[in-house]
């Protein structure tokens, strides 16, 4: 599936909406992004993994996710879905207050009917004016955006996270690699930490996560490094050390490995683009 919305905004949109249809079109390892994702399921069922949580989505619901929050998605065999999905930066959204919001809302909601009407509107309307490049659409947008995003964090309540059945183990191995990853994490030290044998912990993280458990620990540890970049002011050893990288040598091998950039080169183009686009630090 080409996600059009993803290279708009690689191309240098802060807002980009698309409707897609599909049939086994899932995500097989978990992503994602420096911007924002709402996605509304219009028809079908999904599963999204959002971490160490996983939510089962009907027509009408819309999930949220923050930046640099890892999540997948997908569904049963031969189940069509039609969805409209959401993308936008944070310089797009209006106060600090709900940005604060939206960073703690991440999951899964499900709108009373009147609401997900209005909130279906909105998202149509992004979706039909996007194209229009002129500053009074822009503004438009932008006002459109945050109504949405206000309706949902003043309204709506977020549904609990499906019961974990057999994924519970995994589930509790993901939530450990997302609170520790800045220490020494190795295969044998997890698999003592939940009483299970080192063969069991790669085959069954495998099955659920589609990734090695030093995959997902990398990933985790570079997802949060490029957080750091984009937060604070803190020099690349410091973020190093911080996110559990034993040595510069090894940040800088792992980093390039998931993102395709060095950690200086990644930082170079954030505040390249933080400049393009006017951004001053305080709304970081």
């Amino acid at each position: 599936m080409i996600d059009q919305a993803g290279i708009m905004m690689a191309q240098g949109s802060t807002i980009a909406c698309e409707r897609i249809s599909g049939v086994n079109d899932n995500m097989m390892k978990s992503h994602y992004h420096n911007y924002y994702e709402l996605y509304y399921l219009e028809d079908g069922e999904r599963y999204h993994m959002i971490q160490d949580d996983m939510y089962t989505m009907k027509p009408g619901e819309l999930i949220l996710f923050s930046p640099y929050i890892l999540h997948r998605s997908y569904g049963d065999e031969n189940v069509p879905f039609r969805r409209l999905v959401l993308y936008f930066h944070r310089n797009e959204v209006e106060s600090q207050e709900l940005l604060e919001a939206l960073d703690s809302g991440n999951g899964l909601y499900r709108p009373e009917s009147r609401v997900r009407q209005i909130l279906h509107q909105m998202l149509e309307t992004l979706l039909r004016e996007q194209n229009d490049y002129s500053e009074l659409k822009k503004g438009y947008r932008h006002t459109v955006l945050n109504m949405l995003l206000f309706a949902i964090v003043l309204q709506l309540h977020r549904k609990k996270p499906s019961p974990k059945k057999d994924y519970n183990r995994m589930s509790q191995v993901i939530g450990y690699i997302h609170n520790h990853y800045q220490e020494d994490i190795s295969l044998e030290e997890l698999a003592r930490r939940f009483y299970i044998s080192p063969y069991y912990l790669c085959r069954e993280f495998k099955r659920h996560t589609n990734s090695t458990v030093i995959q997902y620990v990398n990933i985790t540890r570079v997802m949060n490094a490029q957080r750091r970049f984009m937060e604070t002011d803190k020099n690349i050893t410091e973020i190093c050390r911080e996110t559990g990288f034993s040595n510069l040598t090894h940040f800088n091998r792992v980093f390039k490995s998931v993102t395709g950039m060095t950690p200086s080169g990644y930082r170079n183009t954030h505040k390249n683009l933080i400049g393009g686009m006017g951004i001053s630090n305080e709304m970081l």
